[in-house]
């Protein structure tokens, strides 16, 4: 399947890596989510957010780091850590949808293009499945450079419910 298959909004650009997202941050709790609900941000991907991912997770692939090296793989160029870019999907589930007390259960990513610096992701997830007596919900995810997507995946997660409160 083509890469090429969203628009991501057109928006300002955040610059200095800000994110930028459409919704105020919190909690959805699964009684108040509903099949088709979308939530997402835009983060633009900077030198130092590779740097710091590389120090945090301990990859230190010259491909993320070395002009020189990178220069010279298929990618010809530096290249976020794809790791790096799924951690936006993260942001939008912890943060909007279902959002404060989410627990990721699992996650599924196809890489589909890189990311280098200086690129805005954009980053969606979008309610496909709610099971309300186990609290799970099923969310649709991808980023987005422009109109390429260039990471697309599943996520199911423990939702936050009133019931529990």
């Amino acid at each position: 399947m083509s890469p090429h298959l969203y628009a991501a909004p057109q928006h300002e650009s955040a610059g200095s890596g800000e994110m930028l997202d459409n919704m105020p941050r919190g909690t959805i709790c699964i009684e108040d989510l509903e099949i088709g609900m979308v939530r997402y941000l835009r983060k633009e991907i900077t030198d130092r957010d590779i740097e710091m991912f590389a120090e945090v997770s301990t990859d230190h692939n010259p491909v993320h780091l070395d002009d020189d090296y990178a220069r010279e793989t298929v990618f010809e160029g530096r290249i976020a850590h794809g790791m790096l870019t799924a951690g936006l999907i993260s942001a939008v589930i912890g943060e909007q949808l279902p959002g404060h007390g989410t627990i990721y259960l699992g996650q599924s990513l196809k890489f589909l293009a890189p990311v280098r610096p200086g690129d805005m992701v954009y980053a969606e997830v979008k309610v496909t499945a709610i099971d309300h007596n186990r609290r799970r919900v099923t969310l649709e995810t991808h980023c987005a450079v422009g109109d390429t997507v260039v990471l697309k995946g599943e996520a199911l997660v423990l939702a936050p419910s009133r019931k529990f409160d």
